[in-house]
């Protein structure tokens, strides 16, 4: 049922949801990715900031609007356009998109492991280590027994991750930044901005790539910070999220993911690789999250992959069971997760699924944005041609073969004009994208969708007034007065904002209080033993809070019914 105005969020809501999301593992990969790939220091500043400013407007003009028109999931609204057999063939993809996503974060999560049983790097697409293997088992099967039975506990514990994670990567960037400098310009402190590009520019992102071709553009850093989100926002994923947002504007709170995530978090995790690289003497090529968080940020790394990686993992691996779960309907959810979850923890011995992350992620938007393109048009280019949305439904099809042709004809056309070469791969997805919608419209035009469905609507429009009524008489019943706060929440919760605060003071000391490199090593030490002091500080009474939260609102909740 379409969600009730009663749990509709405001914006700060938002702000919170997507600065927790995309602030993870990936970023560790995608970061020392585009080093790897050569691109200049200009192009990551400048390209980065555009394509992830496309990408809010991408959520705000196109993903926001649908869902809040709507209120439904993307995939109960494609029951609705397309039929059971299209709902299960996008389940399918989701299982395949969300395994490997998955996969990749139990690997991150499992470089951090190795260093404390002193495992070499993997640097091969296949495993080089039966230890390595050993670990990544023992960190999925830990992985795959949450997913199944303690989702919510992590669902709760990773809401209170994204600030912190914040403050880590910023701190990891701004700790190794005056051995960079030492490095480049011989001296440990940088004197304004030119001294960032020439230290960029010579050590970070050199415009080389590491296999010694020409490094990717401006147009390529767009694209992807662009298309690394397409399975959300032209995929319409986060319908899911915005149908409990008021207002379609609530699309531009994407931009704390966005801009402090993506923007921030992978230039530092940049600056972290080439920082790593230049104090232990190694090419960015030879290192992987577990070296650079650790030589960033001591004790903490360790932390901050662990966790990084295994809150993402268990929610990608909880949507991959769900997806599979409604294809598998006769079994019940943690049995469908269990199978999903085996054959991910046996995708995760492979470095390959974290160390080509970047086209993986593109790939995967490519799949489901023909999907996007036929519910993008169904909603609101047929109200434009006097069609009628929900055609489909209201000829009870089981099967829409206008909505399987098309996504069998966007997929052949996106991954056809890869292979020949036609375009930079970042950017398939737009050509993909207005493809599926017009073989859609020409296909739902031929099938009924121009045919008058006067009966239909009319009985769905009872429907629905019935369902808000039931809803509002719902709500009425289950109105609770607010539950006043609590002064040892906001006590806790003062705390653990102190340690970050601490935390990027110890950071800030390093960066602009090193003179020398002997002082700089000493200043290092010191924001290890403390930062990791701090995080212990933060996670236990932020978690602390949460969980007091938690008990007054059931104490609340049971009183107001007993009333």
């Amino acid at each position: 049922m379409p969600v009730p105005d009663e749990q509709l969020h405001s914006w700060p809501h938002f702000l919170g949801l997507y600065a927790g999301e995309h602030v993870a593992a990936t970023e560790f990969v995608i970061g020392a990715t585009f080093v790897a790939l050569g691109a200049t220091t200009q192009d990551i500043l400048w390209g980065l900031l555009i394509g992830n400013l496309l990408a809010i407007a991408s959520w705000t003009l196109i993903t926001a609007p649908i869902a809040v028109q709507t209120r439904l999931s993307l995939y109960t609204y494609l029951h609705k356009i397309a039929g059971d057999r299209m709902a299960d063939l996008y389940n399918g993809a989701n299982v395949l998109i969300f395994t490997v996503i998955s996969a990749a974060m139990i690997t991150v999560s499992s470089t951090a492991v190795r260093l404390l049983f002193g495992i070499p790097a993997q640097l091969q697409w296949f495993p080089t280590s039966g230890l390595f293997v050993l670990v990544v088992l023992g960190v999925g099967v830990i992985v795959v027994l949450i997913a199944m039975y303690g989702f919510n506990a992590v669902a709760e514990f990773s809401s209170i991750c994204g600030p912190w994670l914040v403050v880590m990567f910023t701190c990891g960037a701004l700790v190794l930044m005056p051995a960079l400098a030492e490095s480049v310009l011989g001296r440990t402190q940088l004197t304004g901005m030119n001294d960032f590009i020439t230290i960029g520019d010579h050590s970070i992102w050199t415009g080389a790539a590491a296999d010694g071709s020409a490094g990717i553009g401006l147009w390529e850093v767009i694209g992807f910070a662009w298309a690394a989100n397409t399975i959300t926002h032209f995929g319409l994923i986060d319908m899911a999220l915005f149908r409990y947002a008021k207002r379609s504007i609530y699309g531009l709170c994407t931009s704390a993911g966005m801009l402090f995530g993506h923007y921030v978090a992978w230039i530092a995790a940049g600056i972290m690789g080439a920082g790593t690289a230049a104090v232990v003497q190694k090419s960015i090529a030879e290192l992987d999250p577990g070296d650079v968080a650790y030589q960033a940020l001591g004790l903490s790394g360790y932390v901050i992959v662990i966790v990084a990686g295994w809150t993402t993992a268990n929610a990608n691996l909880y949507r991959a069971g769900l997806a599979a779960q409604a294809i598998f309907h006769h079994h019940s959810r943690r049995k469908v997760t269990l199978t999903v979850g085996c054959v991910t923890v046996l995708v995760a011995c492979f470095p390959f699924v974290f160390s080509k992350m970047l086209p993986l992620l593109t790939y995967a938007g490519l799949l489901v944005v023909p999907v996007g393109a036929i519910v993008f048009a169904e909603h609101f280019l047929f109200p434009i041609l006097g069609w009628t949305r929900y055609w489909s439904k209201y000829q009870d099809l089981e099967t829409s073969v206008p909505a399987i042709a098309s996504w069998a004809a966007g997929l052949v056309f996106g991954f056809g004009m890869n292979a020949a070469n036609v375009m930079s791969f970042f950017y398939l997805f737009l050509p993909t994208w207005a493809f599926t919608i017009v073989v859609y419209c020409v296909l739902a035009r031929f099938y009924g969708a121009a045919d008058s469905y006067e009966d239909q609507i009319q009985q769905e429009q009872n429907d629905m007034a019935v369902i808000r009524q039931w809803q509002r008489d719902q709500a009425a019943a289950d109105h609770h007065p607010t539950m006043p706060k609590s002064p040892q929440t906001m006590v806790l919760r003062t705390v653990a904002w102190l340690c970050l605060a601490i935390t990027m003071l110890l950071a800030l000391r390093v960066m602009f209080g090193s003179p020398d490199m002997s002082t700089y090593q000493a200043h290092v030490t010191d924001f290890h033993r403390w930062g990791f002091l701090m995080t212990v500080g933060y996670f236990g009474t932020a978690y602390a809070a949460l969980r007091i939260k938690k008990a007054r609102q059931s104490v609340h909740s049971t009183d107001a019914k007993t009333n």
